[in-house]
């Protein structure tokens, strides 16, 4: 590497053999995820049904951004950077499986957009697990009870 050249971004991790081997083999990094990151939550801050929930709730987005980028690097890079309980911060929201299917939407079109293919279906798959317990815990605290899967 030249002295011009920038060193990839390295993921600070508790498992840095784990990471740098789901790294290499999806081609995410702190970058890519921080670039996923950003570029999801401004579909979400432009889309009419999710928009307007997480302006009710986000009113200084650094800080939010930096969490979630934190956050997808715990989940798709094995990091243990995030330290966080997403569930309670569900819990209450005017939300149901339709917004979550929302969610899931903008992420897909996010990820195809910013990540590699390979990098695409691993963030794809992990937010598809994300949304489904998400939507579970949520429904189940409302007294709903968690839904039967087929």
């Amino acid at each position: 590497m030249t002295s011009t050249q920038t060193p990839p971004s390295r993921s600070p991790s508790a498992r840095p053999a784990t990471t740098a081997e789901i790294e290499a083999r999806t081609g995410l990094d702190d970058g890519v995820l921080r670039a996923l990151v950003h570029a999801f939550y401004d579909k979400i801050r432009r889309d009419p049904v999710l928009g307007p929930i997480f302006a009710a709730r986000i009113d200084d987005w650094p800080p939010h951004l930096e969490r979630m980028t934190a956050f997808w690097s715990s989940v798709a890079l094995m990091t243990g950077r995030y330290h966080g309980a997403p569930v309670p911060k569900h819990i209450g929201l005017p939300i149901d499986r339709g917004h979550f299917e929302r969610w899931l939407c903008l992420f897909r079109e996010a990820a195809t957009e910013i990540c590699t293919a390979a990098g695409a279906a691993h963030v794809i798959e992990r937010a598809e697990r994300i949304a489904r317990s998400l939507s579970f815990a949520v429904e189940d605290a409302r007294g709903g009870g968690i839904p039967k899967l087929a």
